[in-house]
C-alpha cells in the first residue's frame, strides 16, 4: 500500500494485477487499484475532479483528466473515508500512476490539490 497526506487528506493505494483479464500475447496488462480517500481534516470537502500521469515501461505515457471518481463526486465528512476501486490497461507488465484530486472546502468553497502517491503496476510472475 502507497499512502500521502496532503492537506489533512490521506490518499492510500492498493494496486493489484488481474491476470484473468490480461492477454499478454496480446500486449494487454490489466490491473485493478483501491483507493482510499480519508479525511483528517476538520472541513467537510468534495472531491470535484482528478488528474492521471499514466506510465508503461515501454515508453507510453497518458494523462487522464475528468470530473469526479467514477461517476461521483463524494462529499467526505471530517473523520470520514471514501473508497473506490477502478482499472488500468497497459502494453506491458510494467508502469506506474501518480496524479491529483481538485478538492473544494464546503465551508467556502475554497479548492486545494491533493496529490495521488505514485503507485507500481507490476505483473506479480515479473517480481519472481
Amino acid at each position: 500500500m502507497t499512502t500521502q497526506i496532503t492537506e489533512g487528506i490521506k490518499i492510500s493505494v492498493e494496486c493489484v494485477f488481474q491476470p484473468e483479464y490480461s492477454n499478454p500475447e496480446r500486449d494487454h496488462f490489466m490491473f485493478a487499484y483501491l483507493i482510499s480517500i480519508e479525511n483528517l481534516s476538520d472541513s467537510s470537502i468534495k472531491l470535484m475532479s482528478r488528474y492521471w500521469n499514466i506510465f508503461d515501461s515501454i515508453g507510453d505515457h497518458n494523462e487522464v483528466y475528468g470530473d469526479g471518481v467514477v461517476g461521483e463526486q463524494p462529499i467526505i465528512e471530517p473523520g470520514q473515508m471514501h473508497q473506490y476501486t477502478s482499472g488500468c490497461n497497459l502494453k506491458s507488465e510494467m508502469g506506474y500512476m501518480e496524479g491529483y484530486f481538485n478538492m473544494i472546502k464546503l465551508i467556502d468553497d475554497s479548492s486545494f490539490k491533493v496529490d495521488i502517491p505514485r503507485f507500481n503496476l507490476i505483473a506479480n510472475y515479473v517480481l519472481n
